[in-house]
């Protein structure tokens, strides 16, 4: 299940979603001893997703339009540990590839998203 901006998304094909932890820090330097001194702001968690094919090209226009839609961010929900996992993001990029011309229709696929957190997850 994808939902953005609460809006749902029927995505039964989706390939892989990945989870990544990044560690953003104020500042991190060495010293001339060699330790690390950093202030850490936070931990984000971003998401990557990959959809392999929608067969119906009016949900896959919906979802791709979303998802290119010129705003700052958006209210993501993804599968998480617990049922699922809501939290603001940015698009980081999106891509797709043409996979057929049918009927004068195009069809597109391997639609692949990378979101990107606003504010950390934890502090």
């Amino acid at each position: 299940m994808l939902i953005i901006d609460g809006e749902s998304f029927p995505v039964d094909a989706i390939v892989e979603l990945g989870r990544e932890a990044d560690f953003l820090y104020k500042y991190a330097e060495r010293t001339e001893s060699g330790n690390l001194q950093s202030e850490l702001i936070g931990v984000f968690i971003n998401h990557s997703l990959k959809i392999s094919d929608i067969n119906d090209p009016l949900i896959y226009e919906r979802l791709y339009d979303k998802l290119t839609e010129p705003v700052e961010h958006h209210s993501i929900t993804v599968p998480g540990n617990n049922g699922t996992y809501t939290y603001d993001a940015y698009m980081g990029k999106v891509s797709d590839q043409l996979k057929l011309k049918h009927n004068g229709v195009y069809h597109w696929g391997d639609l692949t998203v990378n979101f990107k957190a606003t504010r950390p997850a934890r502090t």
